[in-house]
Order: C-alpha cells, then structure tokens, then sequence
C-alpha cells in the first residue's frame, strides 16, 4: 500500500474508534451534551432547527450502531480470535455479511480492506508471506523503461516473462531466468527492481532469498553440507511462500554439483511431494557470456547498425555455444543447459558513453543534487573505454558512478 493511504487509514481507525466507543457518542448512539443544551439549540433553531436536530440525532444513532459493527468487522479481519463463536451462534449468511442481520456499505466495506491491509503491512496477521505479495507489473514496466539504460533486450525479455509466467493460471514450471553479461551492466539492479516490484517488503521480504556464490558456498570441500542447507532454505520459503524469488549472484563460480542439487526446484512438475515449486522465479547472475555479447555489440556498430537492431534470438545461440564449452564453469558442467531448465537467457549489453551520462544524472538526482551537462560529461569522463581503439564500452559499466559524482560536488 502507497504511504498516501496511511494518514486515511489512520483517520478511518480512529474514527472507527471513536464512534465505536464513548467518545463521540454516548451509549445510545446520541450525541453527548445535557438535556438544557439540546433543548436551547432547538429553540433557537424553531421548526426547521427541531426537524434538523432530529435528523441529525437519528443519523447519529445509526452511524454510532454501524460503527461498532464496522469495529467488530475490522477487528475479526485482523485479529480473529474470539469471532468464531459468535459466528457459530449465527444463522448462515452469505460471504458478504460479516454479521447477522446486516451487510456492510460497500465504500464502507473498502475502506475496512485498506484498512486490515495497511494493519497486515506491519503486523503478522498472515502465516504465508503471501499477503505482501503486490506483483506490479505496471511499476516494474515503467521503472525499467526509466532507470534501466542501454538494455533493449533485457527490458522486453524480463517482462514478457515475468508477466506471461504470473498470468499463468497453472504453470508447469519454476521460472528460470539467466542473466548475461559484463560488470556493472546492471544485472544486480534487474533483480533488485523485480523484487521491489513483486513484493511488498522488496528484496528485504521473507519471499526473497539472495545467494553470494563466493560469500555463501566459498569453500568446495563443504560442498556437500552447502547441498543439504540450500535445499533446506529454498524448501522453507516455498512453504512459508507461494510465490518465491531465488536470486543467485555469481553463478558460474557456484559449484556444479549446487546447481544439480536443486534442479528439482526448477524441473517440471512431478509432484512426489507436498510442496509446489511451480510458482517461484529463479535469478541467475553471471559475467558469462559477456564477451560474446561485447562482440556482437561491437560488429553491429562497426557495421553502422544501430544497438536496437540485436535480437535476443541471435545472441541466444552464441551464448549457448559459449556456455556449452569446456570450462571450469557451473553451467557447462551442470544440468542446466543438458536439460533445458533455463526458461530466458537474458542478455545485457556493453554501455557507452552517453548511457554513463544518464547513470549519472540518476546519480544526482537519487541524492537531490542539482547537475548540469558539464558535470555528466565529467563523470563520464573518469570511466575506462574499450576496445583500445573505439573506447566505444565502458569497461566498469556504470559500476561506481554514485561513488564518483562526489568529486565533483562544490
């Protein structure tokens, strides 16, 4: 929920509060005041102002009754303990009638949604993660297209997937996605946008596990033990959570037996077990590839074609066959090519110059500083390009250009 709704859903709880209890009104639903007060107002007022003040008094009677039914409603939606009972002592009903004998106005009903919604935002009302999943495509569609520089493919691939597999009303798979392609090309911001979109506590959610290679797996002679703990946390967050994400940074240095071990996760459907693995969405991060995709990238602009004109068909078969060879590599020596379980290869592109202008206007504008084209093109500047004679692709990507926009602060 949008922190422009909280001030309403706070206003709502205390309204609800208020009405509910004693202190808007009094036991009868009336307004509270003494009897000389109410009978000088209807003097004064005459006719009109005694069938005003009747209206008024009945109206309030009605709002102080419903008010304590919406407070019921709220607090069973929330909480829960002790409706049970009084629901077992009602009459059947039917699912839009949270009470005997009424029903909730349907603006009414909304707002207590927002409401219990807002509640679950920070509380634990939910035993699944499942209650903090948003999935905003519309979001995550329009933060690429803004934030996400140079990556044409990377962009149309991860949505197609991301939105087609969520559409999915039974998918036979885990969707598994790998991304390709140099340092600072912006792979890790890919994945940490997804999870900010799909959930509501973004990469920080309990539906959200991230996995270093050389941090979690750094020792192979541990190899086996890593086995039994990565299968247990994945097993334990598919439980916890319908709709997992599992990021894994570093892949080609994971090792191949890892990879294997958890291939169930991301293999159709067989259902040996109690748990469904068909709804989570497998990351993987890889530097592989990335020369390949420089050289495709290189070609087309010596042959005066524009970068937009790559297609993720035409680079899929060179990464494959680069991937395929023999290498001290995850991916050559695992299942995952042999058995096709990777869904999309993604790739992402070398960046020029002028992309590393516009990481760094994002740059300023993320801290609230002001720049000036000056300034972008000094930061720019500071970078390293490659090849020797193009200096057409920055070899760093736009990798550490927050950190350099600070040397040209006044």
């Amino acid at each position: 929920m949008g922190q422009g709704r909280i001030p309403a859903c706070l206003g709502l709880a205390c309204c609800l509060l208020l009405l509910g209890g004693s202190g808007c009104l009094g036991s009868q639903g009336t307004p509270q005041g003494t009897w000389e007060e109410e009978q000088d107002a209807v003097a004064k007022g005459g006719l009109w102002g005694r069938a005003r003040y009747e209206a008024v008094k009945k109206h309030l009677g009605a709002v102080g009754a419903l008010s304590k039914q919406y407070w019921q409603y709220m607090a069973c939606k929330v909480w829960q303990e002790g409706c049970n009972e009084e629901e077992e002592e009602s009459s059947p009903r039917p699912d839009h009638m949270p009470f005997p004998g009424w029903s909730l106005p349907l603006v009414g009903q909304d707002y207590l949604e927002i409401l219990s919604t807002w509640y679950c935002s920070f509380g634990k009302c939910c035993e699944t993660g499942d209650c903090r999943v948003v999935n905003n495509i519309t979001g995550l569609e329009a933060d690429l297209n803004g934030q996400l520089h140079g990556q044409h493919l990377a962009k149309e691939v991860v949505i197609r997937a991301v939105q087609e597999f969520l559409h999915s009303p039974r998918p036979e798979k885990a969707l598994v996605l790998s991304f390709h392609g140099w340092s600072g090309t912006g792979k890790n911001f890919v994945a940490r946008m997804l999870a900010s979109h799909l959930y509501r506590d973004g990469p920080k959610s309990e539906c959200v596990r991230v996995f270093i290679s050389l941090f979690h797996f750094p020792h192979h002679k541990y190899v086996d033990s890593y086995k039994v703990q990565l299968k247990k946390q994945l097993s334990e967050t598919v439980q916890l959570c319908k709709q997992s994400l599992f990021i894994f940074d570093e892949a080609e240095k994971l090792h191949f037996s890892l990879l294997d071990a958890i291939k169930p996760f991301m293999a159709r459907y067989d259902n040996e077990d109690q748990v469904d693995y068909r709804r989570s969405i497998f990351l993987f991060l890889s530097n592989l590839g990335g020369n390949t995709i420089n050289e495709v990238t290189l070609d087309f602009w010596r042959a005066g074609r524009a970068r937009e004109e790559i297609s993720v068909e035409f680079l899929e078969q060179r990464l494959r066959q680069e991937l395929q060879e023999p290498a001290e590599n995850s991916y050559a020596r695992s299942h995952l090519l042999k058995e096709n379980l990777i869904d999309f290869f993604v790739p992402f592109l070398p960046l020029e110059y002028h992309h590393v202008k516009l990481c760094a206007r994002d740059a300023f504008l993320t801290r609230g500083l002001p720049y000036t084209e000056a300034a972008l093109d000094e930061v720019a500047r500071t970078m390293v390009f490659v090849p020797r004679e193009e200096k057409l692709f920055s070899a760093q990507g736009c990798k550490s250009v927050s950190q350099r926009i600070n040397y040209f602060l006044p």
